[in-house]
């Protein structure tokens, strides 16, 4: 089933949506959902060159919104950008905390800083982002986190444990903040894709992408929209009694 801005229950008409990591992947394709869909969106990217490209590309499918830069490895970058955004009577009403960075290595192999990198990026980064924007919907008494993790932090991965300790904890994280924020109606979700096409899975060769596809059911990789849709479905009203869950868009590769 297509799920387009004509579906009523799956609107999200009049909302302001702040995804971080917008300039590509699953990002650009979630921030284009959640537009099309009739929210005005704010993009992130960590360059002034990544920010501009996320705007031209609102301008040509005719998205209302804009891209800004963000580094969510600094607490004052986040506080800033959200702050800037409440100088403007502007409240964020759907949060997707999206973006996050690798750096793979074995264990034994793995430095501190490849270590602090992933988890102050990835799991602190979205700590601070969260905190940020709660303060709004709580005084609006409504609101939407959907936090995209990985299957990789339910099943492990060799060479990724700072990553998968990351996505792990978002799950977490997400549980407990969604028991703190559902009674103002607040809900708090998690994303988890599976094998999804991006610019790193372009890369993979034709035999090991293959080897892949052959541990997942439905028998292909996963778009960037699809995972974007199951976004959408959480920002809507469609979504408004499910909190404190993970939904996981992985083709049947792993199954709880």
């Amino acid at each position: 089933m297509s799920l387009t801005a004509s579906d009523n229950s799956f609107g999200v008409d009049g909302q302001l949506a702040l995804v971080t990591g917008a300039s590509r992947g699953i990002g650009a394709a979630i921030a284009a959902r959640l537009g099309s869909a009739g929210a005005e969106v704010i993009g992130t990217a960590t360059t002034a060159e990544g920010a501009e490209s996320i705007a031209a590309r609102f301008d040509e499918a005719g998205i209302q919104g804009s891209g800004i830069v963000l580094d969510l490895a600094e607490p004052e970058s986040i506080a800033n950008a959200i702050e800037r955004l409440g100088a403007d009577n502007r409240a964020v009403s759907i949060l997707v905390n999206n973006a996050g960075i690798t750096r793979d290595n074995l264990l034994l192999r793995m430095k501190p800083d490849e270590w602090n990198d992933v988890l102050q990026t990835n799991l602190s980064g979205l700590f601070y982002m969260c905190k940020a924007c709660l303060r709004g919907m709580i005084k609006a008494r409504s609101g939407r986190i959907i936090n995209i993790a990985s299957v990789i932090g339910v099943t492990g991965n060799a060479g990724q444990s700072n990553y998968a300790a990351a996505k792990a904890g978002i799950i977490g994280f997400s549980k407990s903040l969604a028991r703190e924020v559902a009674s103002r109606d607040i809900t708090v979700n998690v994303v988890a894709p599976g094998l999804i096409k991006t610019a790193m899975t372009d890369q993979l060769g034709e035999e090991q992408r293959q080897a892949m596809v052959e541990q997942i059911p439905l028998g292909r990789i996963g778009e960037p929209d699809d995972v974007a849709a199951a976004v959408l479905y959480l920002a809507s009203s469609a979504g408004a009694y499910i909190t404190g869950e993970t939904i996981h868009v992985n083709g049947g590769m792993y199954m709880i």
